[in-house]
């Protein structure tokens, strides 16, 4: 019996002690990692940083608890700065967050007692400790022990307006100590001034939304009209943060709908987006090789949540601070969502994580301010007026390890430490992207390509392929100019060949054979006129030929879907030889019963016969244009790829100039006319179309039916 207790009570404390050990890593689990795909999918990774502790009043040593905190930042000794708003003063922690001093009342440079009043911005020099003091419109600079050394009063210029309220929440400070100011209320851009407080200007205004309705309506108005309208102006910026002589800017008041547009077509411009870099100039420099522009959440509309009732937010990211991190790495905060995301220089996601809802350790209910303390992340919850500490996991190092072999172009080892992550994270496509630029920056050109078209990376995938090209070229420069020489001369050979068979058919009254009839389509695409009138009265034409140009078209777009370049086609999508032919057949003979049926009420000359044979003739230019541009993509870099797409749309709208001249002519209708009717026959399509999806709809009705009763007479039998 004391055995069965002892064993009982060995089983009980080994549960006991497992459950503990279990505790913290569900802790840890509080948010999820992820990155994005190229199609704006979430891949979720391993954890970059995980929670290691939360810091509050208690802990940091103060008598009175920090209210409504508003900034945090680090200097270059890892101690602690926090903006403790409500307080009215700054508090200054050691880099194991204890308190080493508070800044709340001085001696101004008057030799008066003086006070900071609701304190919103930091920002830490070599020398300087520089404070918004937002409540009181001014700057106060004190030295690192804290101690008052001047203040910086609103400055004085005529580029502010007459009603403009100063009100610094943001600052940033060089090392030439030029100061770089956001103020709330200030629409121009960012306030640049020198360490005394004189003015220099602003920059980096950012850009307005205005609808074209407006512009347009704006052109009528008068003067009065305009005084008296809205005014467009600029949105104004929130942070601030310093990249070496970059500046880094945040804003949430940009127009939604601008920001949402910008992210669905990855555009690059970086003309509406909520995170700018900028150089001291002003000029927006932000390197934007990334899926999608660094805006923070991707899936604007909660697509990655099932259930979009439980309060997942949707909309933009609502920036509010930005950090420069390790390896010129940098992230942003949304307040929307309490979340991080993190990018390298290049504009690569690296990492996104974070929750707001729940109570586990990393859970943020109010984010407000992020900063790094070497290699830890720090976050200011300003609903529970605490820091929550992030340290970076293994899996981090090695991808910070990564990107800075890459800084240091030792590409061998970037490669070696990109695979590692690929190792921990299969799913992480900036890694493939990694190892193809180290590769590419090695010279190995042609692996690269392949680590590229993994991440369907097109825009990295095209350099590469422009040095293999290139390298091709010099290296076969002769037989490429000889290949291209006896090619024209080919070309103008078919076509002097062409060119006579169909002058000698023109003339000629006697039986046409195949081949006549055949290349008789290439004098329809140069004179549909004449083309067009002797292929229905003088039988220049027939069905057969008809009959092969759809075949030819069929095979075309055939080739066309298994034959395109990496570049038209990075996901290697595909289409069958039925397929193909569904598609060509069905909208030609959709079009030539609609046009066929209006017709005959409206005393068109041409019967169904002869609207398939000019409809089919006018095809040709489908194959002749799109087959090279196919050929061609297999060859082609991204600057071209515009250019094939030009050349396919060009051979559409050849082919519909064509129809629409082959109708006329073959109706003997006017332009007005014909122009009508074929406007008629779209409609005639669509009407063709209806009746046949509720004819099917009905057929399948009836057979189910039919098939329910059989069924239930053979229960009933």
């Amino acid at each position: 019996m004391k055995k069965i207790t002892s064993i009982i009570c060995v089983v009980f404390s080994v549960m006991m002690i497992a459950s503990c050990l279990v505790l913290p890593a569900s802790a840890s689990s509080a948010y999820q990692t992820y990155t994005y795909s190229i199609d704006g999918y979430a891949l979720y990774s391993p954890d970059a940083y995980t929670a290691d502790k939360v810091v509050d009043s208690t802990y940091m040593g103060l008598d009175v608890p920090i209210d409504n905190p508003g900034d945090l930042i680090c200097d270059d000794q890892q101690n602690v700065y926090i903006a403790d708003t409500a307080n009215n003063r700054i508090v200054v922690l050691d880099r194991y967050y204890k308190l080493k001093f508070t800044i709340s009342t001085f001696r101004n440079g008057q030799g008066v007692m003086d006070s900071l009043s609701a304190p919103q911005g930091l920002f830490v020099s070599d020398k300087y400790i520089w404070v918004c003091d937002t409540g009181a419109n001014r700057i106060v600079v004190f030295d690192r022990k804290g101690n008052f050394d001047r203040v910086i009063e609103e400055p004085e210029s005529p580029l502010f307006d007459d009603n403009s309220v100063y009100k610094p929440v943001a600052i940033a400070v060089d090392k030439y100590e030029k100061l770089y100011v956001v103020s709330s209320t200030t629409y121009q851009g960012i306030i640049v001034m020198t360490s005394s407080g004189d003015f220099t200007g602003f920059i980096g205004a950012q850009a307005v939304t205005i609808s074209a309705w407006d512009i347009i309506w704006r052109r009528f108005q008068t003067d009065e009209q305009r005084e008296n309208s809205e005014t467009y102006v600029a949105t104004e910026y929130n942070n601030i943060a310093l990249n070496g002589d970059f500046i880094y800017v945040t804003t949430s008041t940009i127009d939604e709908g601008s920001v949402s547009a910008t992210i669905s077509a990855k555009d690059k411009s970086g003309k509406y987006a909520p995170v700018k870099l900028l150089n001291q100039a002003g000029d927006e420099i932000m390197r934007r090789n990334g899926f999608y522009p660094p805006s923070g959440e991707i899936d604007i509309f909660g697509a990655r949540s099932t259930d979009a009732s439980k309060g997942v937010p949707t909309g933009v990211s609502t920036l509010i601070d930005v950090a420069s991190g390790p390896e010129q790495t940098w992230s942003i905060i949304d307040e929307k969502r309490s979340k991080i995301y993190t990018y390298d220089f290049d504009g690569n996601l690296l990492f996104a994580f974070g929750d707001k809802e729940g109570n586990m350790l990393g859970n943020v209910s109010s984010i407000e301010a992020i900063c790094y303390q070497g290699d830890t992340m720090l976050i200011l919850d300003k609903d529970k007026d605490t820091i929550t500490v992030f340290e970076r996991t293994e899996y981090g190092d090695v991808l910070l390890d990564a990107i800075a072999a890459e800084n240091r172009q030792d590409y061998t080892e970037a490669i070696n430490l990109w695979t590692d992550v690929l190792k921990r994270n299969s799913n992480f496509d900036a890694a493939y992207i990694g190892i193809g630029q180290a590769m590419y920056r090695r010279g190995d050109y042609e692996e690269s390509l392949e680590y590229y078209e993994a991440a369907y990376d097109t825009l990295n995938w095209s350099i590469s392929y422009k040095d293999i090209r290139k390298e091709f070229m010099s290296d076969y420069f002769l037989f490429l100019l000889i290949g291209i020489l006896a090619l024209i001369i080919v070309l103008i050979l078919i076509s002097k060949y062409i060119t006579k068979v169909n002058k000698r058919i023109k003339k000629a009254d006697e039986r046409r054979t195949y081949w006549e009839e055949l290349l008789y389509a290439f004098y329809v695409m140069l004179h549909p006129f004449d083309g067009f009138w002797d292929l229905k009265h003088e039988r220049r034409g027939s069905l057969r030929g008809a009959l092969t140009i759809n075949l030819i078209v069929i095979l075309t777009f055939f080739y066309q879907s298994i034959g395109q370049g990496y570049l038209l086609n990075p996901y290697g999508g595909y289409s069958t030889i039925w397929g193909q032919a569904i598609s060509v057949l069905v909208p030609l003979f959709l079009f030539i019963t609609a046009n066929w049926c209006l017709t005959t009420l409206f005393e068109g000359e041409g019967s169904y016969k002869d609207i398939y044979i000019a409809c089919s003739y006018s095809m040709m230019p489908i194959p002749l244009l799109v087959i090279p541009a196919t050929i061609y993509s297999n060859f082609a870099i991204e600057t071209e790829v515009e250019l094939i797409t030009l050349v396919t749309t060009i051979a559409f709208l050849w082919m519909g100039v064509l129809i629409f001249f082959g109708t006329q002519v073959t109706h003997d209708y006017s332009i007005v006319k014909n122009t009508v009717t074929i406007l008629g026959t779209v409609l005639g399509m669509v009407f063709i179309m209806f009746i046949a999806i509720l004819f099917s709809t009905l057929v399948g009705k009836l057979v189910s039916l039919g098939t329910n009763i059989v069924t239930e007479l053979q229960y009933r039998m």
